[in-house]
């Protein structure tokens, strides 16, 4: 049991690793605002909430686990509200969204 708890937590921390590292490439890869902002949420909730079930399960039922788990839960409850807000800001301050370039081809031939 101890050999599967162990390789479920390493498994766990690779994987939100892997989230962070493709979430940071997105935060430099997308074109505008709005993009990036859902690249950083994506770091925030998957990334981190999987690093910090990785970390618990490696912790045991110890102080240090009810606290990790109190992070995580003000994390999922947070970061969609601070990117909600983040967004609308922005579009009340007038930012707007990228958006596809329209073809000027016509629908029937």
């Amino acid at each position: 049991m101890n050999l599967f708890i162990t390789i479920v937590s390493w498994l766990s921390l690779t994987l939100g690793g892997i989230f962070c590292i493709v979430g940071a490439i997105g935060l430099l890869r997308m074109p505008d605002f709005y993009t990036r902002m859902h690249a950083a949420s994506v770091i925030e909730t998957l990334g981190a909430g999987l690093i910090l079930l990785g970390l618990m399960l490696q912790a045991g039922l110890t102080l240090v686990t009810v606290k990790l788990f109190m992070l995580g839960v003000m994390i999922l409850f947070v970061s969609p509200t601070a990117t909600h807000a983040l967004a609308r800001a922005a579009m009340v301050r007038g930012l707007k969204p990228l958006l596809a370039v329209e073809e000027k081809t016509p629908s029937k031939p």
